[in-house]
């Protein structure tokens, strides 16, 4: 907690700054602590709530002293009841290390207008949205219902999805729609064997015509040079309801969607995925177990049991990871540019951490085109929402060309997991 009389001073320094114009003004130190593991250019925050800053005419600053020298630093200050401050950690930071950074309050010099675009661009139109890096394409979100495939039934239209995901250097990772799963469609997240009202509900195998995911609206699109975002609200709609429509929305959940600006060379894509879940009505929902559902990806038509390889943080593959727990499993496989690969990692808030994974093994799918992964919390138990409550998943993604080791997997586990400390210490 910060106390009342540095609130005091901090209002008063801001109050000066509005008589020197120009002139920065030190407000104090962010203090970022390694901790127990090394670091690589790492994500890192710290909580601005208590402190009463009006940038409508001010900027705020923050520059890593090092020595004699303070370096720009680009930040992202994200608004709303709990302000955040978000930045980088660049570069490779020893464990048991620390780091000074300076925040500074200075006077917003409105002479300047930029025309200069945010690194991390968020670009949308009805039918999607597309987020880039120096105009590099990183992913694709769907907006409006894809539709069916020629020829097959309207029940496989479909909404609310991530297609295409693309590598550093553009080989698309994600496929959608395969003749083998039309309901397939690229990184997902619906659930198969559920309970609503009495009725059985399987949101993911579409042609049962019991339910199905659709997008609800947008929320929220940001652009900066930190990081892009954006929100999203999909219905999960029961469409056995006895309804005068025909169907009844059993589950609300709200997308968020992160691409961190984490490396100058642009050599990765860092990807934050957080699905927020809470019934619709008074009615509650019931995931059943069963050996698949939640969050999916199936990958692009190169990879198979000759063109791709499975790790998983105990070690399993594609052999022998099928039902087993994991914090991170690395997918990687044949592309353009040699080879390219997701490490999908787990957060230790999730339900039923670390969740069992559904990995098609060796010779699925008659042998082609048969990667496919999903972070499953319910494969081995039921899980009930009730109304009233909010249910949170989190994942990450680390999007990558050539190959990763498994120490590389490991630190990149830790930055998402065990996040380096921030300390504030305000003047």
């Amino acid at each position: 907690m910060i106390g009342k009389k540095k609130i005091q001073v901090l209002a008063f320094i801001c109050v000066m700054a509005t008589n020197l114009f120009g002139q920065e003004i030190d407000l104090g130190k962010l203090i970022v602590h390694a901790g127990s593991f090394v670091r690589d250019n790492t994500v890192v925050n710290v909580s601005l709530e208590g402190l009463d800053l009006d940038l409508t005419n001010k900027d705020l600053k923050v520059y890593e002293v090092k020595g004699k020298n303070k370096i720009p630093v680009n930040i992202y200050i994200e608004q709303g009841y709990h302000p955040r401050l978000w930045w980088v950690l660049s570069g490779t930071t020893k464990k048991g290390s620390k780091r000074t950074f300076q925040m500074m309050l200075s006077e917003k010099d409105t002479s300047k207008v930029s025309h200069r675009k945010p690194i991390v661009q968020v670009n949308k139109d009805i039918e999607d949205l597309i987020i880039t890096i120096n105009d590099k394409k990183i992913l694709r979100y769907r907006i409006t219902p894809l539709p069916a495939p020629e020829g097959a039934s309207l029940l496989y239209e479909r909404s609310a999805f991530i297609h295409p995901l693309w590598s550093p250097k553009g080989e698309v990772l994600t496929r959608v729609q395969p003749p083998d799963h039309y309901h397939h469609v690229g990184i997902w997240n619906p659930w198969t064997h559920t309970e609503f009202e009495n009725r059985k509900i399987d949101f993911w195998n579409l042609n049962k015509g019991q339910g199905t995911v659709r997008t609800k609206k947008v929320t929220l699109v940001e652009s900066s040079d930190v990081m892009g975002r954006f929100k999203a609200i999909h219905e999960h709609i029961d469409l056995t309801a006895p309804d005068p429509t025909g169907s009844k929305v059993a589950l609300n959940e709200e997308w968020e969607v992160r691409v961190w600006n984490v490396d100058p060379n642009s050599a990765f894509w860092l990807v934050d995925f957080v699905s927020s879940m809470n019934c619709d009505s008074e009615s509650p929902l019931i995931i059943q177990k069963y050996r698949y559902q939640g969050f999916g990806f199936r990958a692009t038509e190169k990879w198979n049991d000759k063109t791709a390889t499975i790790l998983t943080s105990e070690g399993k593959n594609k052999t022998d990871g099928n039902g087993t727990r994991a914090r991170w499993c690395n997918v990687n496989g044949v592309s353009d540019f040699g080879t390219s690969g997701i490490l999908f990692m787990t957060n230790p808030s999730n339900y039923n951490y670390p969740e069992p994974l559904r990995i098609w093994p060796v010779g699925a799918n008659n042998g082609k085109e048969n990667v496919f992964i999903n972070f499953n919390p319910t494969q081995d138990r039921n899980w009930k929402l009730n109304p009233g409550n909010q249910y949170v998943l989190k994942y990450r993604m680390l999007v990558y060309d050539g190959e990763i080791t498994k120490e590389r997997a490991e630190q990149a586990w830790n930055d998402y997991a065990n996040p380096p400390k921030v300390e504030l210490v305000l003047k």
